[in-house]
């Protein structure tokens, strides 16, 4: 079975999304301020955060205030990922999402912030758009469906 992916759309304190790799038996995490992009042209911020267990995968919810991450949170895309390059501080994947399709990269950026500054970028290949936007899918009536519930413990 192919390893999975997620990119959760979080309104938070501020909206940002959050992708997430099967990866090593859990979910490897990275909130991306300005969300993924399909144009290779833009290199986006990735900052990464804890692992996250499996069962986070399918969460989709209204994180309630007090509680870390308070705020929606639904699946912005998901699917399944081929792993073309592991190394420490690089990860290269061919993404097979609704939305986001074909490779990207994600590269850590020595010598800055606390080593969980790492950029995402758009490989150029036929799934690439150069003229691409970014569309939240929360609307208010997807946000009326989602209930208020405490998501899986992270991991540490």
């Amino acid at each position: 079975m192919d390893p999975r992916f997620v990119v959760h759309e979080h309104h938070a304190s501020r909206l940002h999304y959050d992708f997430r790799l099967e990866l090593d038996g859990v979910l490897r995490s990275w909130a991306v301020p300005k969300g993924p992009s399909m144009n290779p042209s833009e290199r986006r911020l990735a900052l990464q955060v804890e692992d996250h267990l499996l069962e986070y995968i399918d969460f989709e919810g209204i994180i309630p205030q007090g509680q870390y991450g308070a705020g929606a949170v639904v699946i912005w895309d998901s699917g399944t990922y081929d792993l073309i390059e592991k190394r420490a501080e690089k990860i290269t994947v061919f993404l097979q999402g609704e939305k986001l399709k074909g490779g990207f990269t994600l590269t850590l950026l020595k010598g800055r912030g606390k080593g969980n500054e790492w950029l995402l970028i758009k490989k150029r290949d036929a799934h690439a758009h150069p003229v691409w936007t970014l569309n939240p899918t929360l609307t208010p009536e997807k946000r009326a469906s989602l209930k208020e519930r405490i998501p899986p413990c992270q991991t540490s």
